[in-house]
Order: C-alpha cells, then sequence, then structure tokens
C-alpha cells in the first residue's frame, strides 16, 4: 500500500488561527506576518552541509512541515507532510567590499521578506545562505509567523547552525517534544471559565480605544522602527521600582504605555493589545519546544489622574496576576464578552523577554562560529511597542507609516521615554501631574497657541447678562428638552 504524503491533521493554536485569518483577507496584499532571522557564520562554506542540516531540521520538528487550509465546514486545520524539503537558496556576494555586502544582504533581506507564502503549500520557511568570503556567509531564515513565535526561531537557527557543525546532523541534540503536545493540552483547557474571567476583567468596556480610527487592518507598506535605548542606571532603578512596588518591569511599561495611549485617544478606560509566552510550565520540555506559543490578549488600564503612579501599578498587576490561568483563549472569544465590533484596540506591546543570548551565541569557540546575529518582525497594528529587557531596557516602536508619520512615532518614543524617567523619579506622583511632552513643544502648546488678552471687557457674567435682558428681553436665552425660556 502506498503510504499517504499526509503524516496528521492538528487543530490550530489561538494566534494560529488570527493570523491564518490576516494571511487570508489579504490574499495578494502585503503580508506583514513574514519574519526573519539572519545570522553571520565564520566558518567553511559548505551548501551541502547546510542543505543536509536543513534535511535534518525538518525531520525532527514537524510543525515545520505544516500547510494551512480549512475544511469544508470552514473550520481552519494544519496539514503535516512527511517528507519536505526546505528550500536553499545559494548567493555570492564575496566578490564585493565588505560595506557593498552588507547593503547587498540588507537589500535582499528586505526583498525576501515581501515575498509572501502560500499558506496551503508548505514549507513556509526558506533558507538563503549568502557568500561573503571565502570562510564566512550569512544565513538568512524566512518563515511565516504562524509556524514560529520569536521564542521558536532562535531555537531553530541553533539547532540549523548545530546540524551545520556537525556535518549535517548532531546526534547529540535530545529529543524534541512535538508542538501536537501543546495543542492536546490546549484542547483540555477550561474554556468556559476562562471566558467568565473575560467577561470579569472587560465589564464595562463598550467601545475600542484606536489611535488611527479608520485604519484598514491590510498595510500597503511593511511598518518602520524606531529605537530608544533606555539608559544603563535608569533601567537598573525601573527595576528597582518595579520589586519595591511588587510588580515586574512589564508591568510597568505596560502601565506606562496604558497611560500614553489614553492621553492619545482622550480615553480614561484604555484597552491595548499585549503578547503572553503562552508556554505552560506542566509541560515537559516546553522551553525548547518549536511552534506559536504566544498569543495577543486585551490589557485595560483604568486612569485615575489623581492617584499616584504606585496605585495604579498595582492594579495593573492584580489585574494580569488574575488572568494567568486563562491566556489559552482566542482574541476572538475574549472580545466576545464586549459589544465591540471591529478591532478592540490598534496598539501592542511586545515584551521580548526570550532565552536568547546573543553574548553567548556569538563568543569565540573552536571550528565555525556565528559572529553577528539580527532579526526582523512586525504586526498589523498602528503602534507596537517592543520592549527588551538586558543592561540597558532596549524600546523599539514599530509603527505603519500609512496611518502614522514619522515624526508623529519619534516624538511619541520620546514621551514614552519621559515617562519613565518621571515615573522612577517620583512614584508618587499624581498620574495626571506626569508631562511628557518636550520642552518646546510644552512651550509651543501654552504660549504660542494661546494668544495673549484682546481686552476683554472687564464686566462681569451677571451684568452682562442683565445687559441682555434691557436690550432685548424676548430673545431666547435657554434651549431644554424642547422648551424655551427668554431673557425676560
Amino acid at each position: 500500500m502506498k503510504q499517504t504524503r499526509i503524516e496528521d491533521l492538528l487543530p490550530l493554536s489561538p494566534l494560529q488561527e488570527g493570523l491564518l485569518f490576516h494571511a487570508q483577507y489579504s490574499e495578494d496584499a502585503l503580508d506583514v506576518y513574514t519574519v526573519q532571522l539572519a545570522v553571520r557564520i565564520q566558518g567553511p562554506v559548505d551548501a551541502p552541509a547546510v542543505r543536509r542540516a536543513s534535511a535534518t531540521l525538518m525531520r525532527r520538528h514537524a510543525g515545520l512541515r505544516a500547510g494551512f487550509r480549512r475544511r469544508k465546514t470552514g473550520e481552519p486545520m494544519q496539514v503535516i507532510l512527511r517528507d519536505i524539503e526546505l528550500p536553499l537558496t545559494e548567493l555570492d556576494f564575496s566578490d564585493v567590499s565588505e560595506e557593498e555586502q552588507r547593503a547587498k544582504v540588507r537589500e535582499f533581506a528586505a526583498g525576501d521578506r515581501k515575498r509572501s507564502f502560500d499558506m496551503e503549500r508548505p514549507p513556509l520557511l526558506r533558507v538563503t545562505m549568502i557568500k561573503v568570503a571565502a570562510d564566512a556567509f550569512w544565513l538568512v531564515l524566512t518563515s511565516h509567523h504562524i509556524l514560529l513565535d520569536g521564542w521558536s526561531a532562535p531555537l531553530v537557527m541553533q539547532e540549523l547552525f548545530q546540524h551545520y557543525r556537525a556535518g549535517g546532523e548532531d546526534t547529540t541534540l535530545p529529543p524534541v517534544t512535538p508542538y501536537r503536545t501543546y495543542l492536546a493540552w490546549l484542547a483540555r483547557q477550561d474554556k468556559a471559565a476562562a471566558r467568565r474571567a473575560w467577561q470579569e476583567a472587560l465589564a464595562g468596556v463598550d467601545s475600542p480605544t484606536l489611535v488611527v480610527p479608520d485604519a484598514s487592518p491590510g498595510a500597503e507598506v511593511l511598518p518602520e522602527d524606531l529605537v530608544a535605548e533606555v539608559p544603563a542606571d535608569l533601567t537598573a532603578r525601573l527595576g528597582e521600582l518595579a520589586r519595591s512596588a511588587g510588580v515586574t518591569l512589564n508591568t510597568l511599561v505596560q502601565s506606562a504605555w496604558g497611560v500614553l495611549i489614553g492621553r492619545l485617544t482622550g480615553r480614561t478606560d484604555v484597552v491595548f493589545g499585549a503578547t503572553v509566552s503562552g508556554r505552560p510550565a506542566d509541560i515537559p520540555g516546553v522551553e525548547s519546544m518549536v511552534g506559536l506559543f504566544i498569543n495577543t490578549l486585551p490589557v485595560r488600564v483604568r486612569v485615575d489622574h489623581g492617584a499616584p503612579w504606585t496605585e495604579l501599578l498595582t492594579a495593573v498587576q492584580r489585574q494580569q496576576a488574575a488572568l494567568l490561568d486563562h491566556h489559552h483563549l482566542p482574541l476572538s472569544a475574549v472580545q466576545e464578552s464586549t459589544p465591540v465590533t471591529g478591532e478592540l484596540f490598534d496598539t501592542l506591546v511586545v515584551f521580548e523577554n526570550y532565552p536568547l543570548d546573543s553574548d553567548g551565541i556569538t563568543e569565540r569557540t573552536d571550528g565555525p562560529r556565528i559572529t553577528d546575529i539580527t532579526g526582523q518582525d512586525a504586526t498589523h497594528y498602528s503602534l507596537t511597542l517592543f520592549p527588551t529587557p538586558g543592561p540597558t531596557l532596549r524600546l523599539r516602536l514599530g509603527y505603519r507609516p500609512d496611518l502614522y508619520p514619522a515624526e508623529r512615532a519619534r516624538a511619541l518614543l520620546d514621551g514614552f521615554c519621559r515617562m519613565l524617567e518621571r515615573i522612577e523619579a517620583d512614584p508618587s506622583l499624581p498620574v495626571g501631574r506626569t508631562e511628557v511632552l518636550a520642552p518646546e513643544l510644552l512651550r509651543t502648546v501654552l504660549d504660542h497657541w494661546n494668544e495673549p488678552d484682546a481686552g476683554a471687557p472687564e464686566t462681569s457674567v451677571p451684568e452682562l447678562f442683565e445687559a441682555a435682558v434691557a436690550a432685548d428681553p424676548a430673545a431666547v436665552a435657554l434651549v431644554a428638552d424642547g422648551a424655551e425660556m427668554s431673557y425676560g
């Protein structure tokens, strides 16, 4: 009997369902969820070894052989194929200067990100090997986000590199826990309890929080990035503040973001999105599993401008802790607990606390080694803040230039940094007294936009009213509930 090419049929994780919807919604349009990770390798330029390593990688991880389609009922499923080759493209930039090489590598990477995947035709990832010297090359891994999250992509690249170092297969690697184990765990969760928890958390939310209310969900161009580095001393003090307040640094960042978005939108009840790791600790080996575990869920920040920052931080932390066991629910199911149609929010916070040690990866070792690492990802949201903790807190702001001008995005990121400074300087300060405008912009608002006294009369309001009565007692002074009252 001929063996079928199909190895398995699996359901989708919550975020996989959302990403499949976006891919099918946009069809031939730009898919911003094509992501990249690239490493520069000092070592033999051995394409056959990379091909063998790629084949080993695909055999080890069934999830990398997945295609996504819908049954006749409309239910999505992922189809795992048995034998599938990881496409490898070879390029040679070794005949130009190092500066030109970097430019050509960047140009290639940008173009490769614009090449979309057919969700029904796996594999939804490809590798490019770019020779830059007789003993050095770049490996560029381009994939659809539906396969890998930010935790998994470095694991895949590390495995690919280890297999390459071993000539094609590293037999010392431990067996992997398959992604289907996580999907089975998802199926066992109490969805009814999760719905009740989210319904309580979002009670009273009756409208979305949108910084660009009329935006279309499809991006016309790839989002762009701005980066700010929080100085090491301030980063350390922010960490100390978070610990003393009994909250995480993530909570501190989310609280500040909620206040900033509230000021942009004129709201005191703010909702934005945040990614959660989604890796349950009760699955053995979950930290080394490969797949899409993260989920996007709402964060609600109710801003009391008269309360101190410490109170706001505690409230946000308390809410997030209450929802920890309910991160498995899809965003669409969470939103059903509100009367909001369409998107509930258009800004996102992605706290990038991954177990990726860039210094460790690039440390000097015998034989081939990684000397540089870089990556690129994006979302369809108008604004996405990517905080990365470390000795200096790195803040990357992704913005859609078709919706949000670069100068406004820069002002927003600078304002967010000032807000962190103000919170650390005095966490007992009322939230409403935290100034985020740059000094020159504040002068513009207070001075240039306010005309000087234009000679207003010194007459009091009662005297003006008496004059109106004397001038025309029959003139209408008040309209209420359809009734009119004259000055007389």
